[in-house]
């Protein structure tokens, strides 16, 4: 006679691996930065002499929270509050990093609210977009308009969004599951 082990039954060793032992890595990456990509300038107009600058808004403990503090943080208009000198600022992208500056999260700003972008599936899904995000790059680095030039380096960079850490990559796509994400 032989024994069948039921299907919930789980040996302490199956349990470290798959539990507690990312926990732990996950918790040395603490704690998640959120950050602000966007469009700085020094006077009231011109695309032209925009040029890009990161903020940085907010340190929390947990992917969730930092969602929420993110799209409070867009919501109350406290971006930014003339930085380093610039009079105008043009949000564009949203981004929450670990500790070690790997990418758990980021989103476009559209409209005043935060399109959290999915993250690649696999390794060869994020191969085809550094490919993509390398050639829109170099479209952007040849274009003879600033502004094209512009709107390419913005597209680019909404690719790259998608380019979460490995080690995020499962909890981020759970994150975008929840009502509350949406």
């Amino acid at each position: 006679m032989t024994f069948a082990r039921p299907d919930s039954f789980r040996s302490i060793g199956q349990i470290v691996t798959t539990k507690v032992l990312p926990a732990l890595r996950q918790a040395q990456k603490m704690p998640l930065r959120i950050s602000c990509l966007g469009q700085a300038s020094h006077d009231d107009g011109d695309d032209a002499q925009s040029f890009d600058r990161v903020i940085l808004l907010e340190e929390t403990s947990s992917p969730q929270e930092a969602m929420q503090f993110a799209a409070l943080h867009l919501s109350s208009g406290d971006i930014c509050t003339a930085p380093d000198g610039f009079r105008q600022f043009n949000p564009r992208l949203m981004l929450i990093q670990d500790h070690e500056h790997g990418l758990v999260l980021s989103g476009e700003i559209r409209a005043g609210l935060i399109l959290w972008q999915p993250p690649v599936a696999s390794d060869s899904e994020a191969r085809q977009i550094v490919t993509e995000a390398s050639r829109l790059r170099g479209m952007a680095f040849r274009a003879s308009d600033p502004v094209e030039a512009c709107v390419l380096r913005h597209r680019a960079a909404v690719l790259e969004a998608r380019l979460v850490d490995p080690a995020w990559r499962e909890i981020a796509a759970d994150l975008l599951r929840l009502p509350q994400a949406a």
